[in-house]
């Protein structure tokens, strides 16, 4: 049993800081009525497009105790991938391809659970009555709003968590504990009137201030949802082909955030940081996988990568792209075909009249 619990906390700190995490807090398993209603009501409006799973366990992510009854607390944690470049460097570089910031190193998925497992460890060895359950992503956990429960920070007009000293780029774990610990403060609201993440999407993904609609979110678009791509979308991808960063980069509290406060696993793989079009158009199955090893751009499979970059190829007005678009137009893949069907027919458009 642990007798002082705000001491330990206070351990458990300190340790997650050595083991690589950026930010930690703690808050109550419980319930929060208002966050459940709001989940209920987002996913009501059909606001998570295709990502079935996220209703399918509504009961599991209403709360912690819903996933685990057990559950007293919940540690939340957060790492930081700060990046050194602008995420927004590579915009009017039409033959190049935009990767989102946190794909262009090591799979957070194993970098942050194994850190995760590592405090879990800890935990248990210090405090024999302790039971704990680590999870970063793949399970029905609300990270952002139990994030800012425990006051790593704040929900934005974006829906992301936004620090005060680390900006958007934290990825998000936590470990529920049996444990009684003291929940920290929520942090306070500081968006003010700022709308530079609503005006700086280029698909009008954000109906209101603090509400996302999926559907029509570039993230989700070039990595969740499967077969073509709504047309109405396409141009304004742009040259993104996994991911979105434009709400986040414009952020003003990323100028507090520095790249040095980073774990190195995320330091971007020079292949990812600014990659060819005309290369990655000729990935088959087995280039993808050896190119996207260890990344978590592995996840999406070869035919959706390419299904992106076609689009990107589309929107590049660049006429050398035309014969390896073309090849594609017999894809096995019927999204990849259509993609290269679209991009073919905005390329020609693109050529000068003679």
């Amino acid at each position: 049993m642990v007798n002082d619990a705000a001491g330990f906390a206070r351990q458990i700190r300190d340790e997650a800081v050595a083991l690589g995490f950026a930010a930690c807090g703690f808050a109550d398993a419980r319930e929060d009525p208002l966050r459940a209603r709001r989940l209920e009501q987002w996913l009501g409006e059909g606001a998570h497009g295709s990502m079935e799973w996220m209703a399918t366990r509504l009961e599991h992510r209403r709360s912690p105790k819903g996933l685990w009854p057990e559950a007293r607390s919940v540690i939340a944690l957060g790492m930081s991938y700060a990046p050194a470049a602008d995420p927004l460097a590579l915009a009017e570089v039409a033959d190049h391809a935009r990767i989102s910031v946190y794909a262009q190193g090591a799979d957070y998925h194993d970098v942050v659970k194994r850190a995760l497992k590592a405090l879990a460890r800890w935990i248990v060895a210090h405090a024999a009555d302790a039971d704990v359950k680590v999870f970063v992503d793949t399970a029905p956990v609300m990270e952002k709003p139990l994030g800012a429960a425990a006051g790593l920070g704040w929900q934005g007009k974006h829906t992301n968590l936004v620090s005060r000293a680390h900006g958007s780029w934290l990825f998000l774990g936590a470990i529920f504990t049996t444990l009684d610990l003291p929940p920290d403060a929520p942090h306070a609201d500081r968006c003010g009137t700022c709308t530079a993440c609503q005006t700086a999407c280029p698909t009008d993904a954000f109906p209101a201030p603090y509400r996302l609609d999926a559907r029509r979110c570039i993230s989700y678009l070039t990595i969740e949802h499967k077969g073509p791509v709504p047309h109405e979308f396409r141009a304004a991808l742009g040259n993104r082909i996994y991911g979105c960063d434009d709400c986040l980069a414009v952020c003003p509290w990323n100028s507090f955030a520095s790249a040095a406060a980073a774990n190195r696993a995320f330091l971007p793989r020079a292949e990812l940081t600014a990659p060819r079009l005309a290369d990655l158009l000729m990935l088959d199955d087995a280039g993808f996988r050896a190119l996207f090893s260890g990344s978590p751009i592995k996840r999406i499979g070869r035919d959706r990568f390419v299904r992106n970059c076609l689009y990107a190829a589309g929107n590049s007005a660049e006429p050398a792209l035309f014969g390896t678009v073309q090849r594609l137009l017999g894809d096995a893949d019927p999204a990849v075909a259509d993609a290269a069907s679209w991009a073919l027919d905005r390329l020609v458009q693109a050529l000068p009249v003679p």
